[in-house]
């Protein structure tokens, strides 16, 4: 009895690689959310949510089943209903799903934006957990190269609204079906004959997925790729016209890049443009955004054959800049901290609270029944710029004491007795 008792009083600690996020760190998650929402809303892009739990089939259909994640990292199991489900390793598949589902597919072109979590059983590090987030947007139905440039100077631009500088963009083209397939033949003939100076994953990759190995990051592989073959040798005319009208058009932005011949991008659905924005500031995990275009997804899935670019920003990286470049906002308080004890005095600072409230002021109400010493320490430690103090006597008499917690004026008097119209009337 003794032992199971002791069993049932064991920690309890949360699984690796997901992470709670506490108060102080949430509303700065909060301030990257409302500023991305916004930024959105000025881009004319709609919010699309969509379930954490999706079919297995559609990220083995969507992402490739020779890829890393649908290989090795995914949530997978069998409901009671033996159904194959997946919690969702990204969001570009659910989103592409929800639309066809909806029948959205056929009214036209679409552009969304999602956030939440996504899961990948990885070694968790810096900036990555099994459970991470993700802020993405989709542009589905659209062709024109300009679609490629709207869409990254949107996540440009949502950085540096952040105020996150000193970042580079990569970009890359991975042709068409036709241009892949021929530069696939001529990658993997050249790499077959270099087989004995590849590591190990490149190894496995040359029969699944070649294309993968330009994106290893193994030294001595990358040291290798040096004398590869590229895809540019292998791109038809109208693929190199495109990816030229692209680099134009983020050339008159003034959005600064740098084409990366090895950017292929982890997820077999890409096609044509594809790019990453990176910071040195975060060392070996310097992707902060990725993206690119995916015209063969929709179709792959069961809808209409629809162009669609997106790109999806990792919050836990995003957040972990945030830190390095001295961006974060100080967690924000009350503007008013309301001190109060005494029986009297507790039930009128509900009265207070709940009033100054429904006036859209942020209130905190201290409800410890503590010495008024120790209530005007947490009201001054709060970063509220008002306290309001109230004793029985205040309270039968309908008046509080206005204290002004960070006046430095001489001429101003930090402290004044008022009846509750007034102070209503003061904070209206």
């Amino acid at each position: 009895m003794a032992k199971a008792l002791g069993h049932r009083l064991e920690k309890l600690q949360g699984l690796r690689g997901m992470v709670d996020l506490l108060p102080d760190q949430t509303a700065l998650w909060q301030e990257i959310e409302a500023t991305a929402r916004n930024h959105f809303q000025r881009a004319s892009i709609s919010e699309i949510r969509t379930p954490l739990l999706e079919a297995t089939e559609l990220f083995s259909r969507g992402i490739g089943e020779s890829t890393d994640v649908v290989g090795k990292e995914m949530y997978s199991f069998s409901d009671r209903s033996n159904r194959h489900c997946t919690l969702r390793p990204e969001g570009t598949a659910s989103v592409v799903r929800a639309l066809i589902q909806h029948g959205l597919i056929n009214q036209g072109a679409q552009r969304f934006w999602y956030s939440g979590p996504m899961f990948r059983y990885e070694r968790p590090q810096a900036g990555r957990q099994r459970q991470f987030h993700q802020i993405g947007i989709e542009f589905l139905g659209f062709t024109d190269p300009r679609s490629d440039v709207e869409a990254i100077s949107i996540a440009w631009d949502l950085l540096r609204k952040l105020q996150i500088n000193d970042l580079t963009v990569e970009i890359n083209t991975l042709g068409n079906n036709e241009d892949r397939l021929i530069y696939r033949q001529d990658l993997v003939k050249w790499l077959e004959e270099h087989r004995d100076q590849l590591d190990k994953d490149s190894k496995n990759r040359l029969a699944t997925n070649p294309l993968r190995i330009l994106d290893s990051k193994d030294p001595l592989t990358q040291n290798l790729l040096k004398d590869a073959p590229t895809l540019s040798e292998s791109l038809a005319p109208e693929s190199v016209k495109r990816f030229e009208m692209v680099q134009m058009g983020l050339s008159d932005l003034g959005i600064p890049f740098h084409i990366n011949p090895l950017l292929v991008r982890g997820l077999d659905y890409y096609s044509h443009t594809a790019f990453e924005i990176k910071s040195d500031q975060l060392g070996a995990q310097s992707t902060i955004c990725g993206g690119g275009r995916y015209d063969g997804l929709v179709e792959q899935l069961g809808g209409a054959a629809t162009p669609a670019i997106g790109w999806a920003i990792g919050m836990e990286r995003l957040v972990l800049l945030l830190s390095k470049t001295d961006s974060l906002k100080p967690r924000e308080g009350p503007e008013i901290y309301v001190v109060n004890r005494g029986e009297q005095a507790e039930a009128f600072a509900l009265i207070i609270g709940r009033k100054l409230r429904q006036n859209d002021k942020a209130v905190e109400i201290d409800l410890t029944g503590a010495a008024f010493s120790k209530q005007l320490k947490r009201a001054d430690r709060s970063g509220a710029r008002w306290a309001i103090v109230i004793g029985d006597q205040e309270a039968h008499e309908n008046e509080i004491t206005l204290k002004d917690l960070r006046s430095k004026a001489q001429d101003v008097s930090k402290e004044e007795r008022i009846n509750l119209e007034t102070l209503l009337m003061r904070f209206a």
